[in-house]
């Protein structure tokens, strides 16, 4: 047996029998929103699948930061039998800014159990998404809501934007001139973000949505460069 941690593979250029770690494990949501005004949070971990998998799970700081995030996760460790299901435990263990939300990642790795066939490749997938704190002071709005305070601006090949609310807003797409972005991902409270036009992309009117907190697309909105 082999054993091997990735993200995604490609299937046809191995010769030996696949066993996609992920194949049944199910992840109870595309983010999780950390309520500040209480003191832990929970995502649920499902194993649909009739083999048991090690699932490790674990917090990490954006990247660029030092410091360590002040979250401890319960159980970090533990094994998930087939059609079973645990919830995660989410606990701060320490101060956040409460004037405005703090982006962290959570990292759940789904490790296959052994098996006794012959040249079989194990693979164990890691899923992350988005942890973010907000404080119990910011209950009154949300980032869309806030979507419509972005500023945006045309910097040659890129377009910048910026976020001047106290929330981490996620982007689903952004368009100019009708032409979609290949690559947007989120801007932080109180900063900036720049993502590369596609070649050949012209005009001065764009149009993006943000992700709710339910992981779903919110509604479109239009600005001008």
């Amino acid at each position: 047996m082999r054993f091997i941690t990735t993200i995604g593979l490609a299937a046809a250029a191995l010769p030996l029998t696949f066993s996609m770690a992920n194949a049944g494990v199910i992840i109870g949501g595309t983010r999780v929103i950390f309520d500040g005004a209480k003191k832990e949070a929970s995502i649920s971990v499902d194993n649909a699948d009739s083999v048991p998998f090690l699932i490790q799970s674990w917090i990490d700081v954006p990247e660029g930061k030092t410091d360590k995030a002040p979250f401890i996760i319960t159980p970090p460790l533990y094994r998930l039998d087939g059609g079973q299901k645990n919830i995660e435990r989410i606990v701060m263990t320490g101060s956040l800014p409460q004037e405005q939300e703090s982006l962290f990642w959570l990292n759940i790795k789904a490790i296959p159990s052994a098996t006794k066939q012959a040249n079989s490749l194990q693979i164990a997938v890691k899923t992350r998404i988005k942890l973010i704190y907000r404080p119990a002071s910011l209950h009154a709005s949300t980032p869309e809501d806030q979507a419509g305070k972005l500023t945006w601006q045309r910097n040659g090949n890129e377009i910048q934007v910026m976020n001047p609310t106290p929330y981490v807003i996620n982007f689903n797409e952004i368009s100019v001139g009708g032409k979609k972005l290949d690559d947007v991902s989120y801007v932080l409270p109180g900063a900036s973000a720049r993502f590369p036009l596609s070649h050949g992309t012209r005009g001065n009117t764009l149009t993006f949505n943000v992700i709710n907190d339910y992981g779903s697309p919110g509604a479109l909105h239009q600005a001008s460069l």
